[in-house]
């Protein structure tokens, strides 16, 4: 969840993404599904990952992030890679729309793709990239390991549109988030652990401001601020300052994946209004979740891995649905050649709607 460091702005309506190309009969991810064709694919993963969080340790969080954009749009299919192209097929890249104007790592991916091709050329795809990168990341940031099912195929489109109606805002109350979480088919607990993502990354004061000096628009802060927080946010973030200033999610272990997003929450210390609700919300259902995972990490570890799974598994491609793509930013031309694209995207995936952000 961005997972993740964000930009906000207000979102209408949510739309279900399971509307994606339908799994092939039988099919199922496997997290040895690469054991006779790719065996080193893991640890390729995580020496990429390592080397680039040597001089850009943010990179954890930015590429779970990308795998939560990734998943909530089209499913798990790699879509968010697809830079925008007019031939063989014109795409409208989901980089260009509101919510993922600042994601970062795409950088990073092609370089664990190129190390991947170099090893098993044509057989890993970009979405299960995106997935093992995604676990490499909580690892390395002192998080939990999970196994993680792989098979997926890429995408043969992008949508803009509902990256932009699909992503949660940080400005979401909790009703919203839910409705967001739930068109995804992820439930109340999946949403608070997936939450938990944000006990590493920072995000820009353009996410925070208006929580900091015109919360509902009456010149006043964020009642659910701690005071002394908020005054810390606002050394950080002054009023009418530069909006491109960053802010960490967790201000007690910001580099480190553990459970005190959730004992911050407790302290009135979430650093967006979409954090606090989980918590600060009357009579809230995820208040009892919280207070598990601020009190008991390896329950928060074991949910948040059931979690990923879970969202791993949103809209997935297999068998002969999409392709492996030979570079994660293009699809390949030759298939594309010999589909009739119009039969496979969805029609909803090619209408225009109104902008939103997470």
């Amino acid at each position: 969840m961005g997972f993740i460091h964000v930009t906000v702005a207000a979102l209408c309506c949510v739309v279900v993404v399971f509307v994606g190309f339908p799994l092939s009969s039988n099919a199922e991810l496997d997290p040895s599904f690469y054991k006779n064709t790719c065996p080193n694919v893991s640890s390729i993963v995580r020496e990429v990952v390592r080397n680039v969080s040597k001089s850009d340790p943010r990179i954890f969080t930015s590429l779970i992030r990308l795998h939560f954009h990734d998943c909530f749009v089209l499913g798990c299919d790699a879509s968010i890679l697809l830079n925008n192209t007019d031939t063989p097929t014109k795409i409208e890249s989901e980089q260009q729309d509101s919510p993922n104007s600042n994601l970062r790592g795409f950088d990073v991916v092609n370089q664990i793709k190129t190390a991947v091709e170099n090893a098993c050329p044509g057989i890993v795809s970009c979405a299960d990239i995106l997935t093992l990168a995604a676990e490499v990341s909580s690892v390395l940031a002192g998080g939990p390991n999970w196994e993680v099912p792989l098979g997926r195929r890429d995408g043969l489109t992008a949508n803009r549109t509902l990256a932009n109606q699909n992503l949660p805002s940080g400005l979401f109350n909790l009703t919203q988030l839910k409705s967001a979480f739930a068109a995804q088919g992820l439930n109340t607990i999946d949403l608070v652990a997936l939450s938990g993502a944000h006990t590493i990354g920072k995000a820009h004061c353009s996410s925070i401001n208006s929580r900091l000096f015109n919360f509902s628009n009456n010149d006043k802060p964020d009642p659910t601020l701690d005071p002394s927080y908020l005054q810390t946010l606002r050394n950080t973030c002054p009023n009418n300052g530069p909006e491109t200033n960053l802010a960490n999610f967790d201000p007690t272990t910001p580099d480190t994946f553990d459970n005190n997003y959730y004992t911050n929450l407790q302290d009135k210390k979430g650093l967006l209004q979409s954090d606090q609700a989980l918590f600060s919300t009357s009579d809230a259902d995820t208040i009892s979740i919280v207070n598990t995972f601020a009190s008991n990490q390896d329950a928060f570890y074991e949910s948040y891995k059931a979690s990923m799974i879970k969202m791993g598994n949103i809209g997935v491609l297999m068998g002969k649905n999409g392709e492996i793509r030979k570079q994660c930013n293009f699809i390949n031309k030759k298939l594309v050649d010999q589909l009739d694209l119009a039969s496979v995207v969805p029609k909803k995936s090619l209408e225009e709607g109104i902008v939103s952000s997470f």
